[in-house]
C-alpha cells in the first residue's frame, strides 16, 4: 500500500484501484462526487455556452449493463475510506437513480436527505416535461456520530425581506443556476462552485480531508482548496487529469 501522501494529491487512474491502492480505512471526512452516468453522453457535441471544438475530448462512460455492479465496486470503497463521522453527497440523474439507491443501501450507507439540485432551464422537449432538475442523495457511514454544522452559513433569526434565511438555506430543494465555464478550454459538464461551497460548508470544517473519486473538471478539488480543505481524488481521462492539473496549479483569485 502506498498510503503516504495522498492528502493534496490527485490520480490519472480508476478509482476503484486508486482507493484501494492510496486511500487507507476510515481516513476521509466527506465524499462529494458526481459519477458517470450511464448514459450515451453527448455534452461534447451539445452544449450552452460551448463551442464543440473547445470542449477537453475524453469522457468515459459506463455501459449501461454493467452500471449497477460498477456503482456497488466504487461505493464499497467509498464506505471503507470514510471516516465513522463523515458523509457522502452523491450526484445522479434520474436515468440510473435506481441503481444508485439500489447500490446505496447494499453497500452499507444510511440515507440522510434526497436532495433536490433545480437549476435555472432544461432543454426544451415536445412529448414530455422539461427536465431541470439533478438528485443529490446525502447519506452518511454512521448516523449516531455523522457531524452536520447546522449554522455554517445563517445564524438562528436571520430574517431578510421577512424569510428566515436558515429554514430555505436548509430544504431539500435547492435552487443554484448553472455555471458556465470562462476561457477556451472546458469539459462537458461541472458542479457550480456555489453548490459544492453549500456541502462543504454543512459536512466539513477546515482542514478536513475532502475526496472526489470521479473529479471530472476537478471542480471539487479546487473549490475545497479555495476553503482550505485538503483535497484528494482520481481522474481516469488523461486529457481531463491535464486540465484539473492546470486548475490547481492556478494560484486562487
Amino acid at each position: 500500500m502506498e498510503y503516504d501522501g495522498f492528502i493534496g494529491n490527485v490520480y490519472n487512474m480508476d478509482c476503484i484501484e486508486g482507493m484501494k491502492k492510496y486511500i487507507p480505512d476510515n481516513s476521509v471526512d466527506l465524499i462529494v462526487t458526481d459519477p458517470p452516468f450511464g448514459i450515451n453522453f453527448k455534452a461534447h457535441r451539445n452544449n450552452y455556452h460551448r463551442v464543440q471544438s473547445s470542449v477537453i475530448e475524453g469522457y468515459g462512460e459506463i455501459n449501461r449493463d454493467d452500471y449497477y455492479d460498477f456503482t456497488v465496486r466504487w461505493m464499497a470503497e467509498a464506505f471503507r475510506v470514510l471516516k465513522e463521522t463523515g458523509s457522502m453527497y452523491v450526484f445522479s440523474g434520474w436515468n440510473n437513480l435506481k441503481d444508485i439507491l439500489n447500490a446505496l443501501d447494499n453497500t452499507g450507507f444510511i440515507t440522510i436527505n434526497h436532495i433536490i439540485w433545480k437549476y435555472q432551464f432544461g432543454v426544451v422537449t415536445k412529448r414530455k416535461f422539461v427536465t431541470s432538475h439533478y438528485h443529490c442523495l446525502y447519506v452518511c457511514k454512521n448516523p449516531k456520530k455523522r457531524v452536520f454544522y447546522p449554522y455554517s452559513r445563517y445564524e438562528p433569526g436571520i430574517r431578510v425581506n421577512n424569510r428566515d434565511m436558515r429554514y430555505g438555506d436548509v430544504e431539500d430543494v435547492w435552487e443554484i443556476k448553472r455555471e458556465y465555464w470562462h476561457g477556451i478550454e472546458k469539459t462537458p459538464t461541472k458542479l457550480p462552485s456555489e453548490l459544492i461551497r453549500k456541502i462543504l460548508q454543512y459536512s466539513s470544517k477546515e482542514g478536513d480531508i475532502i475526496l472526489d473519486p470521479f473529479l471530472g473538471s476537478g471542480q471539487v478539488a479546487v473549490v475545497s482548496r479555495d476553503m482550505g480543505r485538503k483535497y484528494t481524488g482520481f481522474e481516469i481521462s488523461g486529457n481531463y487529469f491535464e486540465f484539473i492539473m492546470k486548475r490547481l496549479n492556478r494560484i486562487p483569485e
